[in-house]
């Protein structure tokens, strides 16, 4: 009897031995999910009263919320691409979303702005080893679902380290809308009326459950961008109802609009029809949230979430507003380029964890690599960190964050850069080379242009700007020789006059009892809501 004890004391001492040493061994997987034109203020986790969000809410709540986070640019695809390769935006020189005209094409957009935008590159460079390009080499089987944006054909996620792509091409927005039939050539069609951010999350659970490690030993790099929140704003006649009640119920203001310097600027959340798409996509992270449980493997899986430039409250379908933040995507300001930033670490990240360390998308890629223990490539993620250290309770060096745009945003923001050091916010604008300097702890809405009352400190952070803006041999806006003044006021009276009292009216129709879009605009009516 006493040597049957002591055999099985010893089976038991060697197998938690073995499962120790197997969780020491073990590499995290990582899901990585990213929305598309969402909000710093479009959770009801990070202070929107009106939209609902109780899933991703669950990851902010269960993850470290990064307060200064920042997406690399105002728009999409130069942060897309500088989550992909590590590198700030004039560094990969993707610097407008790809498709938008640069030089003397700019002219067709009829803005009648003092300058022609600067070219840039119109794909992800083959030649970058590209962040699944160097988790695939640790080992790791990796997955795309949703919007890729960065580049035609040859150049889709498959040809930069994905094994699986789900959705994801060349086209910046849902060619099909949110309903089935997609018009995707990367996602089958398989029923009418299907919704698109919840076939994007079975597409990732399906790959999860097929690729668990438990079963093939390799971990997996899992990233679901999605294509909403992003234009055309679509919902069901549900979601529309729940949300303009829920608007009625607070209280509709009489205004939503404001005019900025070139268009008008949502100031409230009341858009039932965004709202709904909001939820449609929190629905769809619930059921991956749901389906990694269901596996076993929420334990040993980092989860990622943010999104890739702030909340369109100006241009496209002003849907939303970024307050306290000022403006939104396609803008200069806090509202165009802070976003959600939450990691969840399991053993690392604890309830309520806040670090207010400036970060930006550039650092997922060295993060990554240092969390699966993979070679780290300062080679290739030049201007991104690894936030290991800050989990660990470290410190990591103080270091400039810089944006850079030599364009005119579709949504009314400037040809500028920006330098971010400590507080310190710089924003150089091309159109005449003046200067903005905001602290940002005191002055988050950027309220007060302090230039005049610290040179010392513009004069500063202009020269480390431009020393960073001349080594990677960035590209600069041109004046247009064709500028008309007489146009340029033409067209600035028509949006404040013609265009903001139109927005107001449609505003007040989509907030009315009596709403109706048109025939096709549900999609989704013969599908559970």
């Amino acid at each position: 009897m006493k040597k049957i004890k002591t055999l099985l004391g010893w089976i038991f001492l060697m197998s938690t031995t073995l499962i120790i040493a197997q969780k020491k061994d073990s590499k995290p997987n990582i899901l990585f999910i990213l929305a598309d034109d969402l909000g710093y203020a479009d959770l009801s986790a990070t202070g929107s009263t009106f939209y609902e969000t109780p899933n991703i809410d669950k990851i902010v709540n269960e993850g470290t919320v990064f307060t200064k986070g920042y997406a690399n640019s105002r728009v999409c695809s130069p942060s897309r691409a500088s989550i992909m390769s590590g590198k700030f935006t004039a560094r990969h020189d993707i610097t407008v979303h790809i498709g938008s005209p640069s030089g003397e094409a700019w002219r067709k957009r009829k803005r009648f702005t003092k300058l022609l935008p600067a070219d840039y590159t119109h794909q992800l460079p083959a030649n970058y080893t590209t962040m699944p390009e160097a988790l695939r080499a640790a080992g790791y089987k990796t997955f795309f679902a949703g919007k890729w944006h960065l580049g035609e054909k040859g150049s889709w996620p498959e040809d930069h380290g994905f094994d699986v792509n789900a959705g994801g091409y060349t086209k910046g927005g849902p060619q099909g809308g949110y309903f089935s039939p997609f018009r995707n050539p990367k996602l089958e069609d398989k029923e009418d009326g299907e919704n698109l951010s919840l076939r994007l999350a079975k597409e990732t659970v399906k790959f999860i459950k097929k690729n668990d490690p438990k079963k093939t030993g390799k971990p997996f790099f899992a990233y679901l961008s999605f294509y909403a929140v992003h234009s055309p704003i679509q919902t069901t006649q549900a979601k529309w109802k729940k949300y303009r009640d829920k608007a009625a119920a607070q209280g509709i203001a009489k205004k939503g609009y404001a005019m900025g310097k070139n268009l008008p600027i949502r100031q409230v959340q009341d858009n039932p029809i965004y709202a709904g798409l909001v939820e449609q996509m929190d629905d769809a992270v619930g059921e991956v949230l749901a389906g990694l449980k269901a596996q076993g493997l929420d334990k040993n899986t980092i989860i990622v979430f943010t999104s890739d430039n702030g909340g369109v409250a100006s241009g496209d379908n002003f849907s939303t507003s970024n307050k306290p933040l000022r403006a939104g995507k396609g803008y200069q300001f806090e509202g165009g380029i802070r976003e959600p930033y939450i990691i969840k670490v399991p053993g690392l990240s604890k309830k309520g964890d806040k670090i207010d360390f400036p970060v930006t998308g550039a650092d997922f890629y060295p993060t990554f690599l240092e969390f699966a223990g993979a070679k780290m490539l300062p080679e290739e993620h030049n201007d991104g960190v690894s936030l290991l250290p800050l989990f660990k309770g470290k410190t990591i060096k103080e270091r400039a964050l810089i944006w850079h745009f030599p364009h005119y945003g579709n949504q009314g923001g400037e040809p500028s850069s920006i330098i971010r050091r400590g507080n310190w916010k710089l924003i150089h604008y091309y159109e005449d080379g003046r200067k903005e300097l905001y602290n940002l702890e005191k002055d988050i809405s950027e309220t007060t242009n302090l230039s005049a009352k610290y040179p010392k400190k513009v004069a500063q952070l202009n020269k480390e700007l431009f020393d960073y803006l001349t080594e990677v041999k960035a590209k600069f806006p041109l004046a247009d020789p064709n500028y008309s003044e007489i146009k340029a006021k033409a067209f600035l009276n028509k949006m404040e006059n013609k265009k903001m009292p139109s927005l107001e009216r449609k505003r007040k129709q989509m907030l009315s009892k009596d709403f109706q879009p048109n025939e096709s605009w549900w999609g989704s009516m013969i599908t559970k809501d």
